[in-house]
């Protein structure tokens, strides 16, 4: 009986999925007769574990695509996807729950409510997720102040902590549901320099622990920290 003969199988091609992706990003906002282009056309991949500065000049866009990719606004053109997920295909209701289970979002002002202690404020996403019990939102808070070093301030006032200290509280409550992405927009901005430092140096632990981190910075010495620098201007993506 002749042998068969088995043709050699070709090996499958699994395409290349950046954990997020901006495509022909046009943004455009209008007030009255008047209206201003923020976003020009943006194309932009970040890859799942990177960490990646975006800087450039005061109104050239920054700001408005990190806000894209967190899904707290709107393309006027162009797709973006985050994670496998069209945002600007989304509901304002499946836009917030996404932002909730998602993404991390570190603002330059730290937002915290003055009246919660540190592990209060830790816990609010998971509030507003129903995220498992109250014990376990409380464990969950107070294991994310001690991955910042506020293990032992968790029952602080915001008025009762320095300013670094309020930031670090701002990034714990950021990883409350574990988001695979963070995003800052000037993070360190309201910080001294030696504070602002050491806050990157938080933002370099988490990435080794395999967290993607977008941030925006005016401070050039920051941004050259990261893995990646994308440099913004009238809009457009002009180096990355």
């Amino acid at each position: 009986m002749a042998a068969s003969v088995t043709a050699a199988e070709s090996p499958v091609s699994v395409p290349h999925v950046p954990l997020v992706a901006l495509e022909r990003v046009e943004k455009t906002y209008r007030t009255g007769r008047l209206s201003f282009a923020a976003l020009r056309g943006i194309d932009l991949e970040v890859e799942a574990g990177e960490m990646v500065a975006v800087v450039g000049p005061s109104g050239s866009g920054k700001s408005t695509i990190l806000n894209m990719i967190a899904g707290i606004d709107r393309p006027s053109a162009g797709t973006v996807t985050v994670d496998g997920r069209r945002l600007d295909a989304m509901s304002e209701e499946e836009l917030a729950v996404w932002r909730g289970a998602s993404v991390g979002i570190v603002f330059q002002f730290f937002q915290l409510l003055p009246t919660l202690s540190a592990v209060e404020n830790a816990v609010l996403p998971l509030d507003f997720a129903r995220w498992g019990t109250s014990r376990e939102r409380f464990e969950q808070a107070r294991h994310n102040l001690d991955l910042v070093g506020l293990g032992e301030k968790a029952d602080h006032l915001p008025s009762e902590l320095s300013g670094g200290e309020q930031q670090r509280v701002a990034i714990a409550r950021a990883l409350a549901a574990d988001p695979k992405l963070i995003v800052g927009d000037e993070p360190t901005g309201n910080l001294d320099s030696v504070t602002a430092v050491a806050m990157f140096e938080l933002f370099a632990r988490l990435n080794a622990k395999g967290k993607t981190v977008l941030y925006v910075t005016h401070d050039r010495g920051l941004a050259a920290r990261a893995h990646r620098i994308v440099t913004i201007r009238d809009g457009l993506v002009v180096d990355a």
